[in-house]
């Protein structure tokens, strides 16, 4: 049974990335060969995509909180200052879910989020390099600021590279919530879901 932050990824929020991969479709059309005046669709997209994708992070990271705060006995008054501490200053509430986010906000549940999530499936080390180069999309097109450098050589945003990227994230979510469960089973001997 999957998470509930990952029940949203998999309805809700593949429903908003579906929306406007359907509203490129019509604007663009689905035939092969290359389409104009797409960039600002593309760029969209992206961003849709990186804040969804930050949504899902930060709302499983939610869920795990929950869960620990679950296993522990202590007076009910206390509970509330355990779950502070592990939000506290989370980089998923002001930053992008960039890997060195994502490792410093899990390693306060006691998990090395990448190392795991590598050791899951050796694929997934590609996936962080895409979802780096995501936010660093994500990032230009927010500030208008394209610098080639950062953007693999380019300033131009393909749709098949969104695509790669949504495919990215998708396995990437998938991996999150197997490896957190056994980890929070670990942790708690109960499933987290």
């Amino acid at each position: 049974m999957p998470s509930i932050a990952d029940e949203d990824w998999r309805s809700s929020r593949a429903k908003a990335l579906n929306e406007i991969a359907s509203g490129h479709a019509a604007v663009s059309g689905t035939r092969r060969g290359r389409r104009f005046n797409t960039q600002q669709f593309n760029q969209a997209y992206a961003v849709l995509l990186a804040a969804q994708f930050q949504g899902f992070c930060r709302d499983l990271h939610s869920e795990c909180v929950d869960h620990l705060i679950g296993a522990i006995l202590a007076p009910p008054d206390v509970l509330p200052l355990v779950r502070d501490e592990f939000t506290r200053d989370r980089r998923l509430d002001r930053g992008n879910a960039q890997p060195s986010n994502l490792n410093a906000d899990f390693d306060r549940l006691g998990i090395d989020l990448w190392d795991k999530v590598k050791a899951h499936d050796p694929k997934n080390a590609t996936r962080m390099k895409l979802l780096e180069e995501l936010n660093h999309w994500r990032n230009a097109i927010a500030h208008q600021d394209f610098e080639e450098a950062k953007l693999g050589g380019t300033t131009v945003l393909r749709l098949e590279q969104v695509r790669q990227w949504r495919s990215a994230c998708d396995r990437l979510a998938r991996a999150f919530d197997e490896v957190l469960r056994g980890h929070l089973l670990f942790l708690t001997g109960s499933s987290p879901w």
